[in-house]
């Protein structure tokens, strides 16, 4: 492949990982897990981490035998052309579904809390045209756009983070199982694929400069964006209570409408132009990785080429419904629904079908090399 030919570091690595997984706590998955979790909300997000560790691992385990391939490729090798391609085929069109879904989210979050009156065509068609020009730069470019914002983008999210931690109520988070336990480990069930990206950056799984830099680099950004959501769900109980935050649908938006630093009247221009470049390069590196799969499906080696299509396919979906913030949300929840329990059993067989084929065989070297 083309795009192949350059590889990011364990630094670039971990920057998409942050950008395109953390960036969540700023939409509405914060209100998904209240909606069972309740003010616990935030021990569920640690237990999601926990839940989502073990698949993750088994799929690094995978991929110590693989080096050289990339997830469909692995697809490919571990079952078969014809049941391999099928299940890129419904990886695909369920990551599509979901790129239109989060993609109209955050073409909601900018209509209706920033340029309120723009068109959401207008704000579809921009974001979407820069995504487009981001993912045909390649995963390099990505990469290093996204080493350099996230310094900026970590210090206001401490930022936001502290002052709604300053001006919260602690005792907004007590209990601290919420209603029940249950509830919270049902959350964390329903909700673990907001970590699915771990099975899909699998797709760039031989990008990374080594082996030890792609699983060093995932195990660290799985502990990074997990404790970062955790505290950024726990923030806005705290600020709001739970009662109000399961009603906001952008909690962190709201948030930083609503803080006070010092002298600054608009405290969300601070926050925006860096939330919105990191919005530009999630949605880039999920175009990539589309075009990436589809390429492999089709056998296209200039797989880049197909990211103009996709984007055209993403826009003529997403502005199709006509109550986005409520169908919106209600189809995300679906998704997440759908593909948890895929999440889950997915990377188990694949590693079980590896040791069966006897992958492991010469493990010890594999990963030391």
């Amino acid at each position: 492949m083309k795009q192949n030919k350059g590889k990011i570091g364990i630094k670039e690595y971990i920057a998409i990982i942050a950008l395109t997984i953390g960036t969540k706590l700023s939409d509405d998955t914060p209100s998904i897990i209240y909606e069972d979790a309740r003010n616990a909300g935030w021990i569920s997000v640690l237990l999601i981490g926990a839940m989502a560790f073990i698949p993750i691992l088994l799929l690094i385990k995978v991929f110590s035998a693989h080096k050289d391939k990339n997830l469909h490729e692995v697809f490919i090798y571990l079952f078969g052309k014809i049941l391999g391609n099928l299940i890129s085929i419904l990886i695909l069109i369920i990551g599509v579904a979901a790129l239109t879904v989060d993609s109209g989210i955050y073409v909601d979050i900018i209509g209706t809390m920033y340029f309120t009156t723009t068109p959401s065509l207008i704000i579809y068609g921009v974001l979407m045209i820069v995504c487009a020009y981001g993912a045909k730069r390649g995963i390099e470019q990505i990469g290093s756009v996204s080493w350099l914002l996230l310094p900026y983008l970590k210090i206001t999210l401490f930022v936001a983070l502290f002052f709604s931690l300053k001006e919260g109520h602690t005792g907004f988070i007590f209990p601290l199982w919420g209603e029940s336990r249950l509830e919270v480990v049902k959350a964390a069930g329903k909700n673990v694929s907001i970590f699915v990206d771990f099975l899909l950056i699998g797709l760039i799984a031989p990008l990374v400069s080594s082996f030890k830099d792609y699983k060093k680099g995932t195990l660290i950004g799985l502990g990074m964006v997990t404790a970062e959501i955790s505290l950024a769900t726990a923030a806005f109980v705290m600020l709001f209570d739970y009662t109000t935050a399961e009603m906001l649908s952008y909690p962190f938006h709201e948030t930083i409408r609503y803080i006070q630093i010092g002298f600054l009247a608009n405290v969300e221009t601070l926050f925006f132009p860096f939330w919105l470049v990191a919005t530009f390069i999630r949605f880039s590196f999920y175009l990539y990785l589309s075009a990436v799969m589809l390429g492999g499906i089709l056998k296209i080696k200039e797989f880049e080429y197909l990211i103009p299509l996709i984007t055209l396919i993403v826009i003529f979906l997403g502005i199709a419904p006509d109550s986005p913030s409520i169908l919106l949300y209600t189809m995300r929840q679906t998704i997440l629904m759908i593909l948890s329990p895929a999440f889950m059993f997915l990377p188990p067989l694949m590693w079980l079908i590896a040791k069966i084929r006897g992958d492991f065989k010469n493990e010890t070297v594999l990963e030391s090399s």
